[in-house]
């Protein structure tokens, strides 16, 4: 088990540096800050001065291994559009997306898990049926057209929610956070079905085929034959074992959520990391961009890791096959 966790790591390790390479490249074409940060009466010598003062006038490898180097520590730069530390930036925007992401996959879980399990036991049911067709809608429709039919439902017509904003926020220490007021709970609404919608359904959609293949197995039908209730069928014997390759993409999709922030953001204008990266690409502040992709690489990476180690936990053939190569 040791020795698996110690090569996952330096594989995920290996990954972030190709990651921040491949990133810190593409920056190189997105446009020059300094066309920016200058004013129209700008001078060759005004332009050069900002250029070694920001360190763009030296070599490619030399400007990526300085980011490594920083970034380590925690320190990504100032910000070529707020003159501040990036990281501090982050860690104001973090809450608002942290808070949207956690409301999405706890919703993308529950409900695709539950709807799943719902549409494999009552297949044949009107119910069922009711619940596959409406969700082509959320796999089929791009997310911010979703959230665009969101606000107009029940922003526009209905003004019942709010169309934009995080509403009001309660400061912790630290952090914010809209959980404690009516206002933060209302602007909270629509992002998270807008950004968990898509992962719910294909969430859904897996455990119900996955389930589905598992009820038709010899031991499912051995369970019924020696008299267990059929609550103790499906979810003792038959959901446990369709768990273990939902976990795999679950972990994925919740990766996903936080990726895909950026859109519904967007839409909403909501304040966190993914409208601060879209507003940095207009403005070309690579600081910050290099250090959201990071950021988000770190959380891919993460979510990965944790997933194949609960795989490697929950599924004992992992670990005999292990074992048994080991001893070969």
């Amino acid at each position: 088990m040791l020795a698996y966790i110690i090569r996952r790591v330096a594989q995920s390790v290996l990954v972030l540096l190709v990651v921040g390479l491949v990133a810190f490249s593409m920056f190189r074409f997105v446009g020059d800050p300094v066309d920016n940060m200058l004013g129209q009466e700008r001078t060759q010598a005004d332009i050069e001065r900002l250029r070694v003062e920001l360190g763009l006038d030296q070599p490619f490898p030399v400007q990526y291994g300085k980011f490594l180097g920083q970034a380590v520590q925690g320190n990504f730069g100032l910000s070529y559009r707020q003159g501040r530390p990036v990281a501090d930036i982050l860690l104001e925007r973090a809450p608002a997306t942290l808070e949207l992401a956690a409301v999405s996959g706890l919703m993308a879980m529950i409900g695709g898990i539950g709807l799943g399990v719902f549409t494999a036991i009552r297949r044949r049911g009107l119910g069922a049926n009711i619940v596959m067709t409406s969700s082509l809608v959320g796999v089929s429709l791009p997310t911010f057209l979703i959230g665009i039919l969101l606000i107009y439902v029940f922003s526009v017509e209905l003004n019942w929610l709010p169309s934009f904003g995080r509403g009001e926020v309660v400061r912790l220490g630290g952090w914010t956070t809209g959980f404690l007021t009516e206002s933060g709970l209302k602007a909270l609404i629509l992002p998270s079905i807008t950004l968990g919608l898509y992962q719910m359904t294909l969430i859904m959609r897996l455990v119900r085929t996955e389930m589905l293949e598992v009820l038709r197995q010899d031991y499912i039908r051995f369970a019924r034959a020696r008299g267990l209730r059929e609550r103790s069928v499906n979810f003792r014997h038959a959901l446990k074992n369709t768990m273990v390759p939902v976990i795999t993409v679950t972990g994925l999709q919740l990766g996903s959520i936080i990726a895909f922030a950026i859109i519904t953001e967007t839409v909403f204008q909501w304040p966190g990391v993914g409208l601060l990266f879209i507003n940095a690409i207009q403005f070309v502040d690579i600081p910050v961009m290099a250090a959201y992709l990071m950021l988000i690489s770190v959380m891919f990476v993460a979510i990965n890791l944790i997933v194949d180690l609960l795989y490697f936990a929950i599924d004992p053939r992992l670990r005999l096959d292990r074992g048994t190569g080991a001893k070969a």
